[in-house]
């Protein structure tokens, strides 16, 4: 068998016939020196530049079918459960999932198996059971549940009206994250169409992530044997770049979250009797702020919160400043004349993925301009996000910005920090060879560039309990959240010339994955 395989090879290159004797010591030479010419896998079909060449195939089912049904998912207004608290009566999360679940049972996918389950009082999940052509199983996640509207949109924009304009798609939660379950499966649909093998895949798409995904570890334990134990994980709910190339995620921010409260006065008073004898509430906001945040320049100021950046994850930084150029910059929507905190492009990635920042996202106590009289406020509830480096101890972090607020009040005043929340940072295993090459490769079939990476400065929750669970599996962590998409804020959009190419490096990058496992497999019986 391996004397006629090597035959084929040669053939390939024209050679039609050769003694034994010199294919025996052929063999013996592959053997000893690994020529990677002349190995089985360069024998086989050129599956990578099948996927490419059918590429119409994905496009045209995202402008027939899918972009109309993200239409529809945009239009419901399915908040996270942190933004929706009657979730459960509103039923628009019930809603969205219904929607995923009929669009996910059309497609043509063999033997597909679809379950929709609920614990009682939490948030549903979508599992979806794809079988392969081998052992291996590649584990596809993603997330349905939204952020809350904001304000801001652009004239002609909301959260719940769709909107394509200028090849994108503009409504909240297209791009963060409804369209992960359309492009997962039309993916696997794509490859078993131009019958291309893949390993088994499990999809798993959750309603809770943008809540923290605090309902997701009791489905983890439920579904645990379904599951299985993915050598690979794709997640679908990252960031890219640019729309130039395939972007992998390296890195993700933990988060702390929680809600500082102060209070000074019984109740409020005229601010010509209180003011310059009773401390205002934003006097000894000011302070405490301080305690953890330079007022200069904006750098945190509390020990817990930093952690040495890894010598590998700097030179990737440069690397990927080096490929952005001043995109980074121009990706934010400053108003003219503002200036970004440094204008290096390097320091800038490394602000924004491996080191902490505050965030002041929602203030109490404090009526709104048209009900503004001349008080002394009595009291003031800020919430604080911070963002924390990736392999920072979020229960630590969290227990240091308590005692540092709340620790020698300034004027006495009364001040407590209720921590509400907080997602530990992901750090990617070292890339494996083969997922480095396949990743280039899907990155050149459809842009003409090599794939990039970059650590990201949001957070993923789940991405630390799969690490947890499955250490050995390799991930790609990749997303179509890039510039001026704004997840979050207003004006999110979806970028559909990119996320059809995306779709495709997807496909790509699972047919890699069963070539590798069967290339590993020959070796071994050899």
């Amino acid at each position: 068998m391996i004397v006629s395989k090597t035959i084929n090879v040669f053939y390939r290159f024209g050679y039609y016939y050769l003694p034994q004797v010199v294919l025996v010591n052929l063999y013996r030479q592959c053997h000893n020196f690994k020529k990677k010419h002349i190995t089985i896998e360069n024998a086989m079909p050129d599956t990578q530049q099948k996927i490419k060449n059918h590429f119409g195939t994905i496009s045209t089912q995202w402008d027939q079918d899918i972009i109309p049904q993200l239409e529809n998912y945009i239009r419901i207004p399915c908040k996270s459960p942190l933004f929706d608290k009657n979730w459960q009566a509103s039923g628009h999360i019930a809603k969205a999932m219904e929607l995923l679940k009929k669009w996910c049972e059309k497609q043509p996918i063999k033997e597909m198996k679809i379950e929709l389950h609920q614990i009682e009082n939490r948030t549903p999940v979508l599992l979806i059971d794809i079988p392969g052509d081998s052992d291996q199983t590649i584990l596809l996640y993603g997330h349905m549940d939204k952020q809350p509207e904001m304000t801001g949109w652009h004239a002609g924009l909301d959260a719940w009206t769709p909107v394509i304009k200028d090849g994108k798609l503009y409504g909240r939660g297209g791009a963060d994250d409804g369209y992960a379950t359309f492009a997962a499966l039309n993916a696997i649909a794509y490859l078993q169409s131009l019958h291309i093998p893949h390993a088994r895949c499990v999809v798993l798409i959750e309603a809770c992530e943008e809540s923290g995904s605090f309902d997701l570890p009791p489905y983890l334990k439920l579904l645990s044997q379904q599951i299985g134990s993915p050598d690979f994980i794709i997640c679908l709910d990252s960031e890219c770049g640019n729309y130039d190339q395939l972007w992998g995620t390296t890195s993700l921010r933990g988060i702390v979250g929680g809600t500082l409260e102060i209070n000074t006065l019984e109740n409020g008073i005229h601010s010509g009797y209180g003011s310059g004898v009773a401390p205002s509430v934003f006097h000894v906001l000011r302070q405490l702020l301080d305690r953890i945040e330079d007022p200069n320049n904006g750098k945190i100021q509390v020990e817990q919160l930093h952690v040495k950046i890894p010598q590998h994850r700097l030179e990737q930084a440069k690397n990927a400043a080096d490929a952005l150029g001043d995109e980074l910059i121009k990706g934010v929507p400053f108003l003219e004349g503002v200036q970004p905190l440094c204008h290096d492009t390097a320091e800038l990635i490394l602000n924004r993925t491996w080191r902490p920042a505050l965030s002041i996202v929602g203030t109490d106590g404090v009526p709104n301009i048209a009900n503004a009289g001349n008080v002394t406020l009595p009291s003031l509830s800020v919430k604080l996000s911070m963002r924390v480096p990736p392999t920072c101890d979020v229960k630590k972090a969290s227990s240091a910005l308590k005692e540092i607020l709340e620790t020698d009040p300034p004027f006495q005043a009364k001040v407590s920090y209720h921590a509400e929340d907080f997602g530990p940072g992901w750090h990617a295993p070292e890339l494996a060879d083969w997922l480095a090459q396949a990743s280039d490769q899907a990155s050149q079939l459809f842009f003409g560039k090599n794939a990039a990476y970059l650590g990201i400065g949001g957070t993923i929750p789940f991405m630390g309990m799969l690490s947890d669970m499955f250490p050995k599996a390799q991930f790609l962590i990749t997303g179509i959240l890039g510039p001026k998409s704004n997840a979050h804020g207003p004006n999110e959009f979806l970028h559909i010339a990119y996320v059809k190419k995306l779709t495709g490096c997807v496909a790509s990058v699972i047919a890699a994955h069963f070539k590798n496992n069967s290339h590993n497999q020959k070796k071994h019986c050899a």
